[in-house]
Order: structure tokens, then C-alpha cells, then sequence
């Protein structure tokens, strides 16, 4: 793959310093409702262009991922939720162009048909991802999913993570994704994605129920340790807390252990770090992150975490698209 220009810039600015069930995928060839037929038809039919088989990247290469909350990116109304527009979807695909990604993280997707919609508008503009996970969780309205240029050669996405609080039964939400991506034909990436409660207020105390939700989130990455602990692991999303808070140090774990994570500090070509601007506050907070273990530090190119500047980012979302660049030949 060519540098874009976005990755040379990367290297020449200066930094001011229970049970679980396995997630649907687009790249699968059974959609058993009726309301995913528009999905497959897009996927299928040329819309969006698939190559085959999935391509690794020359050992050689870097490689840029990104993670972007889409705001609410649904075609169809719900109790919750209008649809997204169609130039807010148009400003979406040109936020994640300009970014130019090889693979992708998403929050806030509404349903397969929208995943189709956003690689249909992508691949408009040069983005062919070539697999897909898709994470159909408890919440009706929004789940996380990831594009990927690369193979997912290992899916261990969980949508029902169960938990109990103040004595009843309660979910994550919008689950866990945890997918390995294969990058060359030696390097494979753990991921896994997040998009914990938001901010709006639930009864039960929707700061309690993020940090419930960071505990299991956390319990998940020891699982992945456990098992391999050389394995390269990075973690993403919308976690709706700013660094200080409880929920952002449980998922971390403790602090200088063989599993801890470390977050990697994203800023943009101004030195800011705000990731997401809540209108009803006027606030703008960092909420966003990339969190990584000690494994993948080695392959983290300096400089390479960033905070998308793109004149489009208001039009398309609440929050601004994050990005961090690897390199497996470090």
C-alpha cells in the first residue's frame, strides 16, 4: 500500500508533547431475516467492491488504525434515534477517507444495513475493507463493528456479557468485539472494541454501570493474556469517561503488572486532545482512546497516535476520529 499523505504527516509533524454467542458478520453468507436482505444485497450484488481472497500487507508496510463513534448511524427511525442524514453520512465517509485507514473500529452503527450503507460510501472514495464484525448486543439501536483491509482470521466477539448490580440482572450493553487480524503472513493483531454506557441518566447510576462495564471489559483482557501472554493486543472505543475517572483505571488494570495497559496519548496537528464536544454542556472532553499492552509497544510508531482535524468532523459526528500507526518491522 502507498503512503497517503496523512501517514507522511504523521512521521514530519512535530508533537508538542455466562454463555457466549459469537457476533454476525458481514463476510458470512447467511442472513436468515428478512431485514438483513438489503445488506447482503449490497455486499453482494458489486455495490461494494469485495477482492478475494483477503490481502496481508508486505511485512515491510505500516499500518493505520482508527476509531471513530459515528453518532448514531442508522437508516431507519427507533424510539431512540432518527436516522442519520445523508450528508452526515456523506461527511462520515469523507472523515474516515481523509484518515485513510486499514482498519476500522465503529460505535454507534445501527444495524447491518447500515454497515453496507457506510462500505458502500467508502468504497466510493478509494476504501475497499475486505472483512467485517459486527457485534449485535442488548442495545437495539447501537453496536460496535470493525472494517478491516486484512483477514480476521479469529472472532471472539461476545454480545451477552452478563452481570449483576444492586441485585438485578444486567448486560454490556453493546458487548464486547475481540477479533485477530492478520496482517502479514507472520504478524496478527489482537483487537478489541468498546463502547461503554453512555452519560445519559439511568436509575441505577450510569457512571456505577460504565465501571461495572470497564471490570468486565478488563476481566476479558486477562482471559486474553492469560492464554498468550505475547500476544499483541489493542484495545479502542468510546469509553464515556475522561482519564481520571474509576471506569478508565479498572480496564488499565494495575499499574506496572505484566498485563496493565497503557493508553496512547492521541493529540492533533495543534497539540489538542479532545475527542468529543457534548452540545448540551458545552463541553469538550477526551473520551476516546487506544490502550495497548506492553507486547504491542514495540511495533507503536513514535508520533503515531492522532486526533483527526477534518473540517468535516462537526457535520459528521459528536466526536472526532482516532488514529495510531503500527509498524510490525520495528
Amino acid at each position: 500500500m502507498s503512503a497517503t499523505p496523512l501517514r507522511k504527516a504523521f512521521l514530519k509533524t512535530p508533537l508538542r508533547l455466562g454463555f457466549k454467542k459469537k457476533s454476525a458478520f458481514c463476510g458470512g453468507f447467511f442472513l436468515p431475516q428478512l431485514r438483513r436482505g438489503l445488506a447482503v444485497f449490497c455486499l453482494f450484488s458489486g455495490l461494494i467492491p469485495l477482492s478475494s481472497p483477503a490481502r496481508t500487507a508486505p511485512k515491510s508496510q505500516e499500518f493505520l488504525v482508527a476509531s471513530y463513534n459515528l453518532e448514531n448511524y442508522t437508516l431507519q427511525s427507533a424510539e431512540r434515534v432518527r436516522p442519520k442524514s445523508v450528508p452526515a453520512r456523506e461527511a462520515i465517509a469523507d472523515v474516515v477517507a481523509d484518515a485513510h485507514p486499514d482498519i476500522l473500529g465503529v460505535c454507534e452503527l445501527g444495524s447491518l444495513e447500515a454497515l453496507a450503507d457506510l462500505r458502500q460510501r467508502l468504497a466510493r472514495r478509494g476504501l475497499t475493507f475486505l472483512d467485517t464484525e459486527f457485534v449485535d448486543g442488548p442495545d437495539p439501536d447501537r453496536h460496535v463493528a470493525l472494517l478491516s483491509r486484512f483477514p480476521i482470521v479469529r472472532r471472539d466477539s461476545v454480545e451477552k456479557v452478563p452481570f449483576e448490580l444492586n441485585g438485578l440482572p444486567e448486560l454490556v450493553r453493546r458487548g464486547i468485539l475481540d477479533v485477530t487480524v492478520q496482517v502479514t503472513p507472520s504478524y496478527f493483531l489482537r483487537l478489541v472494541g468498546v463502547h461503554l454506557k453512555s452519560k445519559l441518566p439511568v436509575p441505577e447510576g450510569e457512571a456505577l454501570v460504565r465501571r461495572m462495564e470497564a471490570q468486565l471489559v478488563r476481566e476479558h483482557v486477562e482471559g486474553i493474556l492469560g492464554e498468550n501472554p505475547r500476544v499483541q493486543l489493542l484495545v479502542y472505543g468510546d469509553f464515556n469517561e475522561t482519564r481520571e475517572e474509576a471506569a478508565i483505571h479498572a480496564l488499565q488494570g494495575s499499574r506496572g503488572t505484566l498485563n496493565a495497559l497503557s493508553e496512547l496519548s492521541a493529540q492533533d496537528a495543534n497539540g489538542e486532545r479532545w475527542t468529543h464536544y457534548r452540545q448540551f454542556t458545552d463541553v469538550y472532553s477526551r473520551i476516546d482512546y487506544f490502550f495497548a499492552n506492553k507486547a504491542l509497544r514495540s511495533v507503536l510508531v513514535p508520533g503515531g497516535a492522532r486526533i483527526s482535524q477534518s473540517p468535516q468532523w462537526r457535520k459528521a459526528s459528536d466526536h472526532r476520529l482516532i488514529s495510531v500507526l503500527l509498524s510490525p518491522d520495528r
